[in-house]
């Protein structure tokens, strides 16, 4: 895994140019069946992934939280809400909440969330490659490839399954 991390910025840079392209045709004419292609290639990629050796999302990446997030977590942790934001978040220049420092302070040495049963949602969703209308986040999935060797695999393949 340490291999596929090393290489994956320079791979997806790479291929940067080739999958703008794709989704911008992706987006201008979507196959009828893009939802069960994708969840299709998303579950298939997932059984052979094993996300605790890598964590590269955890590690490089913050998540955004939600009022339903920072509600859940917060009360996880026995935490008032205000506390958990004073302590672990901060809010960005697109006025949301996300976290003051990455790599995620919930990850442990193990690669393991310690707050897993509770994650906000944008973790819970990582990396979105079996969302509904994928079309509508291909920018974000763009962002995704050089981050998640999974999501790199799942463009890779669905550029062969669908291709435009």
């Amino acid at each position: 895994m340490k291999h596929i991390l090393n290489n994956l910025p320079k791979e997806a840079k790479d291929k940067h140019i080739e999958n703008k392209k794709y989704f911008d045709k992706l987006k201008k004419k979507t196959p009828k069946n893009l939802d069960y292609v994708m969840q299709d290639l998303h579950d298939a990629e997932f059984k052979k992934t094993d996300c605790l050796k890598c964590a590269n999302c955890c590690k490089t990446t913050g998540p955004l939280f939600t009022d339903a997030d920072i509600e859940r977590v917060s009360k996880y942790l026995r935490q008032k809400p205000q506390q958990f934001i004073e302590q672990y978040l901060r809010i960005d220049e697109d006025r949301d909440y996300v976290l003051q420092s990455v790599p995620c302070t919930f990850l442990d040495n193990e690669n393991a969330c310690m707050i897993y049963d509770v994650r906000p949602k944008a973790c819970r969703e990582f990396p979105h490659t079996d969302r509904k209308k994928f079309q509508q986040i291909t920018d974000l999935t763009l962002k995704n490839v050089a981050i998640c060797p999974a999501a790199f695999n799942i463009v890779e393949e669905m550029k062969k399954k669908l291709p435009l």
